[in-house]
């Protein structure tokens, strides 16, 4: 299984962006994909994921309603479409591949990952 992880940068708050992460057919149809991110000086969290049984989404209560998570399984590519975006989102972020559908949030349920990709937000 391959997650190759891209479209971070720097934007300022109130910016938006779109992350991608390209996998192969495989992967998006039978693994949940998910987003983590991980803060400088913190522990890695979980942000969003999506089931790849029924494309059922969960989200984590500090970017819901900002953050969009989406799949496209002709391009074999799952995206994170952030919006309203602030300081406190500045980390590296991850995706990630669950053989489990029930949309997991612990960083034990997902059996792969992508290389992360930095997304800065300047005040």
């Amino acid at each position: 299984v391959q997650l190759q992880a891209s479209g971070g940068g720097l934007v300022q708050a109130g910016g938006s962006l779109r992350l991608s992460c390209a996998t192969d057919e495989r992967t998006i149809r039978i693994y949940s994909m998910g987003w983590f991110r991980q803060a400088p000086g913190k522990e890695r969290e979980f942000v969003t994921g999506i089931s790849y049984r029924d494309g059922r989404t969960n989200y984590a209560d500090s970017v819901k309603g900002r953050f969009t998570i989406s799949r496209d399984k002709d391009k074999n590519e799952v995206y994170l479409s952030m919006n309203s975006l602030k300081p406190e989102d500045t980390a590296v972020y991850y995706c990630a591949a669950s053989p489990f559908h029930y949309r997991p949030t612990r960083e034990n349920e997902y059996d792969y990952w992508g290389q992360g990709t930095l997304v800065t937000v300047s005040s």
